[in-house]
C-alpha cells in the first residue's frame, strides 16, 4: 500500500463531516471519552460518508464484498468529555488497486480534539482482496 498524506489539521480540507454527541456510557474513570471509542466514531462517520453520497454500507457489502480495516491510527491531541457534540471530518485520501485510506480530523467547535487515519482492503466473500470499485477511485480524484 502506497503512504497516504497525513491528516490536515484544517476542516476546509475534508470531503465530508459528521457530528455526534458524546454519551455519558463512552467515558471512563477520569471522566473523558475511553480511548476505544474514537474508532466506532470513525466507523459511524463512514457509514453515513457512504450513505450521503448513495453508496449505502449494505448495498455495497452485498454488490461489491467488503472493506475490511486493515490499520487505524489516532492520534489524540485533547480530551473529549461527556456531551460534548464533536465533528468528525473525513476524505478519502488515497487509493490503489484494492486498498484505500481514510484521513480524519475530530473536532470540537473551533478546537481540534485528534486526527485519524484508517486503510481498508476490499474483499470478496472468501476474504480475497479484489480491486475497488470505480466509484471509489473516482472518490478519490475529486
Amino acid at each position: 500500500m502506497r503512504a497516504a498524506p497525513e491528516p490536515s489539521l484544517t476542516p476546509d480540507d475534508y470531503t465530508f463531516a459528521h457530528q455526534i454527541r458524546v454519551r455519558f456510557s463512552e467515558t471512563d474513570a477520569m471522566g473523558i471519552v475511553h480511548h476505544s471509542r474514537y474508532l466506532p466514531y470513525l466507523e459511524e462517520t463512514r457509514v453515513e460518508y457512504l450513505r450521503s453520497i448513495g453508496q449505502s454500507y449494505a448495498d455495497s457489502r452485498e454488490t461489491l464484498g467488503d472493506s475490511a480495516v486493515l490499520e487505524a491510527t489516532v492520534k489524540y491531541r485533547q480530551p473529549l468529555k461527556f456531551d460534548d457534540v464533536l465533528t468528525v471530518h473525513l476524505v478519502l485520501a488515497a487509493t490503489t488497486g484494492a486498498t484505500f485510506t481514510i484521513n480524519y480530523l475530530i473536532t470540537v467547535g473551533d478546537q481540534t480534539v485528534s486526527t485519524a487515519s484508517t486503510q481498508h482492503a476490499y474483499i470478496n466473500a472468501q476474504g480475497r482482496p479484489q480491486r475497488l470499485p470505480a466509484w471509489i477511485k473516482d472518490l478519490a480524484t475529486q
